[in-house]
This record gives C-alpha cells, structure tokens and sequence, in this order.
C-alpha cells in the first residue's frame, strides 16, 4: 500500500453512528492524521447546510463536498464550485418519485424544502443535519435552484425499484443513487464523490494513489474507485465491501477510527 497523503471520508455511517454524534475515537483520529501532516476532507450526499456542524470539532481546513460532490464549498460553507439540476430534469425526477409514492424533498444550496409537514423522515433528517425544513405547497417555485432531489421510503426494495426507474427516464440528465436504504438521492449530472475526490487530490498536487477513502454505501463507490486505498465500514453491504481494498469495523464499533490506524502506519 503507498504512503498516504489524504483521507477523504463519507459521513453518515463512516464517521458518524447511527446516534449522529461524533465519538472520541473519531475525532482523536483526524487529530492524529493533521499531526501526520496527512490531509482530511469530507464528502457526503447531505446538503451544504448539514456540513457545518463537523468542521470545527474536526479542524477541517481544505474544502469539502456536499450533494454527494457536486457542490465544493470552503470551510466557512462559501461556494467554491456550484452544481444545479436542470429544471426539466427535475421535473421528470419529481415525476418518478409521485408514482411511486414515497416522500420527496428539494435541497437548494441554502434551504430544505418539504411539502408534508408530517412526512415520516422529517425528523430523521432535522437530527441528522440539525435543520428544519421549510413546508411548502408546492414544489414549482423553487425548481431553478435544485442541487439535489431526494426520495424517502422504509421500503428498501420499493426504493431500489424507484432508483431503477429514476435512472432510466432520466438518462444522462441527473444521477440517481440510494446513499442510505431509505434515501435516493438525484444529484447534478457528472459529478459525484469520484470527481470531488479527483478535484481535491488536483488542489493540493497529490496524486491519486496516495489518497484513502472511506465509506459504507453505493454512492461511495466511485470514491473508492478514484482513491489507492479504499475502507468500506463493516456496517456496508457485502458488495460494498468486495469493492473497497479493506474492511474495518461498524461504525457504531470506531471503525473509522481503526482504519485511520492502518493509515497513519503509512505516514
């Protein structure tokens, strides 16, 4: 394995459990890989506004990425690079995502926007990027600022039917990938966490085989595929892990930790 020079790492269940909360071990980790001279960023599909939270307990000082990549914004969250859905193709998504009746919420770059006040993951997602959603009538308004789309369901293979389809009628126009069971997330066309981590290594003039990443979903897949080192947590899918170059422990177990601990023995 090559000496490593940066780290970039998923966020729900990578570096933070199933609480939400950042655990000891995690946040001594990246203490341990700034002392390193190591590098540390992080990539998630959640929105810009539910990053914030993570910057200053982990010291993050390069530029991290939101919406699963497509948007790249500086520690104080300033839009570095921006992404949008074309609105046709949101249309489309919005479409898909009513005839298969799960719930459906907009992300602009600044706000949340939810049509069901009542809707069932509502307060999943308020504790997770520690926002509120603004209830809207109606989605129409607010199809020109689209950074991502997401559909929500507890029914794991509705939703993969659902990514299936969202796929297929919307072609080239978006990407659609589940970054938990019950989110799908539709993101701007040709970027994902492959080309943030692409972007990153470009920045700081390192290359690609000294970087490591680390995740436990779909949509961390071409992250792994960019990096020389990949972790998929031990809490991901079996096809997940086949395609990561390690296996660490759950998250709920410090996985990330542990895998950092393989990292730093190549500092």
């Amino acid at each position: 394995m090559s000496r490593i020079s940066l780290v970039v790492s998923d966020v729900d269940g990578t570096l933070l459990p199933k609480s939400k909360i950042l655990s000891e071990a995690t946040k001594q980790a990246v203490r341990k890989l700034n002392a390193a001279g190591i590098g540390f960023s992080i990539v998630s599909s959640r929105p810009t506004i539910g990053m914030g939270f993570l910057i200053e307990p982990l010291a993050i000082m390069l530029p991290l990425g939101a919406f699963n990549g497509s948007a790249i914004v500086d520690p104080r969250l300033q839009p570095i690079e921006q992404h949008l859905i074309a609105p046709d193709v949101v249309r489309r998504c919005l479409h898909v995502l009513e005839a298969f009746g799960v719930e459906t919420w907009l992300f602009s770059n600044e706000r949340w926007y939810a049509r069901d006040p009542d809707g069932a993951y509502i307060p999943n997602e308020q504790r997770a990027i520690k926002a509120d959603p603004a209830i809207v009538a109606d989605f129409a308004p607010y199809l020109n600022e689209a950074c991502k789309i997401v559909g929500a369901s507890p029914d794991p293979v509705l939703l993969q039917r659902c990514e299936v389809e969202m796929k297929r009628v919307l072609g080239g126009g978006a990407t659609a990938v589940r970054s938990q069971t019950y989110y799908l997330d539709i993101t701007p066309p040709g970027h994902d966490k492959g080309t943030f981590v692409e972007n990153i290594a470009r920045r700081l003039g390192v290359p690609l085989s000294e970087v490591a990443t680390i995740g436990d979903m779909e949509n961390d897949l071409p992250m792994f595929a960019k990096s020389g080192v990949s972790f998929a947590m031990g809490n991901a899918a079996d096809d997940i892990k086949r395609q990561a170059t390690h296996v660490t422990e759950s998250s709920d177990r410090d996985g990330f930790a542990a895998a950092m601990e393989t990292v730093l023995k190549l500092a």
